[in-house]
């Protein structure tokens, strides 16, 4: 299989030239999503319905690659305040089944203030 790039319509894909994700055999590597509303862009108050419209983003991207969340082996979450780690976590928690994909959570700062949260997953299909 030859490597194919998958993308959402999201202006800064362009903009900053990257895919929202490269499907490379079975590997799908997503970029980092943050969780602006997929149809207007505009970003909620909370990380935690943040992180639902990056969820919902993947989500679709996965399917683009033929695959799902029961595929992510790795998830890295970006967040810009500690105070919202409980919240995204039990979000993710929800969203994964066993076997449950690795988890790294990151506090930082985002080039744009109003983002909260960002995911950054890796899936990996078997045929």
């Amino acid at each position: 299989m030859t490597r194919r790039s998958i993308y959402s319509g999201s202006r800064f894909e362009e903009l900053a030239g990257y895919a929202r994700a490269v499907v490379d055999g079975d590997f799908i590597f997503i970029s980092g999503t943050s969780g602006g509303d997929p149809k207007t862009g505009a970003f909620p108050e909370s990380a935690e319905e943040q992180a639902r419209n990056a969820l919902t983003v993947i989500g679709n991207t996965l399917a683009g690659a033929d695959a799902g969340f029961e595929h992510v082996v790795s998830v890295r979450v970006y967040l810009a305040d500690r105070a919202d780690v409980m919240a995204v976590s039990k979000l993710l928690g929800a969203t994964f089944a066993d076997p449950r994909p690795t988890n790294t959570t990151i506090i930082c700062g985002f080039p744009v203030e109003e983002i909260k949260v960002e995911l950054e997953m890796v899936a990996l299909r078997r045929r």
